[in-house]
């Protein structure tokens, strides 16, 4: 059977993770977002894998390659061109990427399903996907029923008893909301759907697609669902998903590494005298990392691979991405660290570097910056708890 993974977008709503890192490239614990779709469609007889590809397109080719590996068979169809030998994205949308690939060789020849490559979901495909089939549609949107306190932070779907979608809200008021049932992006398509799409510009699902689907009185339905779903649209969402994993609400994700201590995981060859941390699960910390004497680890914290968390140093419900040094003192809390940026858990950005902070967050393979004579002094007459006070303001 044939899938689609939605793969094009920039992610700017997850910078600056996506200045670097493709959207479905972001890890969960060590792992791709987009690893655990192709796991799902792969469970669910979905192994022949179309992957629309434009920002950072080489970070998920390269990963992923042909599908392998992981049991299945990839392809990818770039969107964008070459520009002095640089590869430039210029991504057509999610319905024009669909016929962009069609329009090259027509691949989708039966029942196909669509997902956005930037979810985690745990959903009974092999259901789904049975009764579009029983209700003769040409689409169908898979949604999840979330609180009415909840639906304008969401697309909102309105469909009629027999589940025929009648119209759409866009994140409506929640006076204003006609339906609690929310669009996925995970859908259900028939070749047929196709012809409704024009080709070589770009075009969207949601907003032009569905719209066109509805006026023409399609065979268009919506399919309440109860399963699991994660979606990564923010630096906010991101942060939660890792916290979720670790607390054990996200189910369908496991704790990588081994357990030293109950709570506590860590990769390979981690450098820590753990009489003489204080830790404090759920934590996870990331092959060849170290941790001096002193620090303060405390979770729901995810620590990534070849870190240096030096003496004193407190991280406290914290994200930190692999290759960061944290220096003496630090005191991070609610706090996102990914390369020179520190975003705390709604979203507000520093950079580090641009800000002169480096002393305080860097890169463990390059040696610790130059400090100012204002910073050495800082450094030489303040105690460790003052350090920490200075650091929490500085980091916000």
């Amino acid at each position: 059977m044939k899938a689609m993974i939605l793969a094009a977008g920039k992610g700017t709503r997850v910078r600056p993770i996506t200045y670097t890192i493709p959207k479905p490239m972001i890890p969960i614990l060590q792992k791709p977002v987009m690893e655990f779709l192709v796991e799902l469609l792969r469970q669910h007889g979905f192994d022949e894998i179309m992957v629309n590809v434009s920002h950072l397109a080489y970070e998920i080719e390269s990963y992923f390659r042909d599908g392998q590996r992981f049991g299945v068979q990839i392809a990818y169809s770039f969107e964008g061109r070459v520009v002095d030998g640089e590869l430039v994205g210029e991504a057509l949308g999610s319905a024009g990427g669909m016929r962009k690939i069609q329009d090259f060789s027509p691949f989708f020849d039966d029942t196909f399903v669509v997902l956005c490559g930037d979810a985690l979901i745990d959903l009974d495909l092999t259901a789904a996907v049975n009764w579009h089939r029983q209700k003769g549609a040409i689409a169908t949107v898979v949604m999840k029923s979330v609180p009415r306190s909840a639906v304008s932070s969401y697309g909102v779907v309105v469909t009629d008893d027999l589940g025929r979608i009648q119209a759409f809200q866009e994140k409506p008021a929640v006076a204003e909301a006609l339906s609690t049932n929310i669009n996925t992006g995970i859908y259900i398509f028939e070749p047929e759907v196709l012809d409704y799409i024009p080709s070589g510009q770009e075009f969207d699902i949601g907003s032009q697609l569905f719209p066109k689907l509805v006026e023409m009185g399609a065979p268009f339905y919506g399919i309440a669902m109860d399963f699991e779903w994660v979606d990564i649209g923010k630096v906010p969402d991101y942060w939660q998903a890792v916290r979720g994993v670790l607390t054990g609400e996200i189910k369908n994700v496991a704790i990588p590494g081994h357990q030293v201590m109950p709570g506590i995981y860590t990769g390979l060859n981690v450098a820590v005298n753990w009489d003489r941390v204080e830790v404090q699960g759920p934590i996870y910390i990331g092959g060849m990392t170290r941790i001096e004497d002193g620090a303060r680890i405390i979770g729901p914290t995810m620590i990534g691979p070849s870190c240096h968390i030096c003496s004193g140093a407190t991280v406290d419900n914290s994200v930190i991405f692999e290759y960061s040094r944290l220096g003496a003192g630090v005191r991070l809390v609610d706090k996102l660290v990914f390369g020179r940026y520190c975003v705390d858990k709604n979203g507000a950005t520093i950079d580090v570097q641009a800000a002169a902070l480096d002393w305080l967050i860097t890169d463990t393979r390059r040696a610790l910056p130059t400090q100012s004579y204002e910073q050495q002094v800082i450094t030489n007459v303040l105690n460790a708890s003052e350090i920490a006070d200075r650091n929490s303001q500085l980091l916000g």
